[in-house]
């Protein structure tokens, strides 16, 4: 993960690769070296002596291209973007077809960079390859009958489903359990289930040994099959919501007059107490409709002493 107390500096995109005709190193292949670095030994693996080794270069020799491990950061990740981005002559018509594109290329690079979504936290975003996939994005949507935040609200929506997805399927690859704990939590689970008070829990093992059935409902939801059929639900019910005009996909009156975006701030904006107001007096009774009340009213106020 990128050191959020680092001495801020100018991200590696706004600064000159370093002059030379024939560099010894490009950013590419100093990117490519840590990718292949973290893939085979997980991101914490990867340091400025270890790449440098990658590429049978000096440690010192790397950082006269790479300044910081932070700037190696923002490279691999810029490098992960490039492998996001579809080809122009592979992403199809129409913006169902085109997100379905997009979210099935975006799955496949964060499969095979299981790492990346948990230690690429706080990367500085920006790079080309970032801005490419962004604007392929939005071309994508582009026909869609929203507005900028609609079409915004959109591809989030996907890309949060691609990340959920992506991150549950990879939760054993990125924390591993040993043995001892496996089997502390199997002998747990197993005591709670004998008392009877999860009986659904019960039935969904169908009499299969815990990690057994586990195993079982992990593997169905990493296929092919299930990821498709989230995503088709997810457009299913954006194009329903969409056929409603161009502020369509928000789900409730406030949230269309407020716009997606803000509304999402408000909802993760820390609440703050706000004072009643004052209640207010009671109306003073209608004479014309009760006379009664009118001079109970009149009796009971105060007169003024000359």
């Amino acid at each position: 993960m990128a050191n959020p107390n680092a001495k801020q500096r100018a991200p590696i995109w706004a600064r000159p690769v370093p002059g030379a005709r024939q560099p010894r190193l490009t950013r590419e292949q100093i990117a490519q070296a840590a990718l292949a670095l973290a893939d085979a030994e997980g991101f914490a693996a990867v340091s400025m002596r270890r790449v440098a080794q990658q590429l049978d270069a000096g440690t010192m020799t790397l950082y006269y291209y790479v300044k910081t491990k932070d700037d190696l950061v923002a490279l691999m990740e810029d490098a992960i973007m490039a492998e996001v981005v579809v080809p122009a002559d592979q992403l199809p018509p129409g913006w169902r077809a085109g997100l379905t594109a997009i979210a099935n290329t975006s799955r496949d690079v964060f499969m095979r960079h299981p790492w990346a979504l948990y230690s690429l936290q706080g990367a500085r975003l920006g790079g080309p390859n970032v801005l490419r996939h962004i604007e392929q994005s939005l071309a994508v949507v582009a026909d869609t009958p929203l507005d900028i935040e609609g079409k915004l609200w959109l591809l989030s929506i996907v890309d949060d489903y691609v990340f959920g997805h992506v991150l549950r399927v990879n939760e054993a690859w990125i924390h591993p359990m040993d043995n001892k704990v496996l089997t502390s939590v199997t002998e747990f689970f197993t005591a709670q289930l004998a008392t009877g008070d999860y009986p659904h829990l019960q039935n969904m093992l169908g009499g299969d040994d815990l990690i057994s059935a586990f195993s079982r409902f992990a593997r169905s939801m990493s296929t092919d099959a299930r990821f498709d059929a989230g995503l088709t639900a997810l457009l299913d019910g954006m194009e329903i919501q969409m056929r409603g005009g161009p502020r369509s996909l928000p789900a409730s009156p406030a949230v269309a007059a407020r716009g997606p975006l803000r509304t999402a701030r408000a909802r993760r904006a820390p609440s703050r107490q706000i004072a009643s107001p004052p209640a207010a007096a009671p109306a003073a009774p209608d004479a014309a409709a009760n006379p009664r009340a009118g001079r109970r009213a009149r009796a009971d106020k105060p007169r003024s002493r000359r």
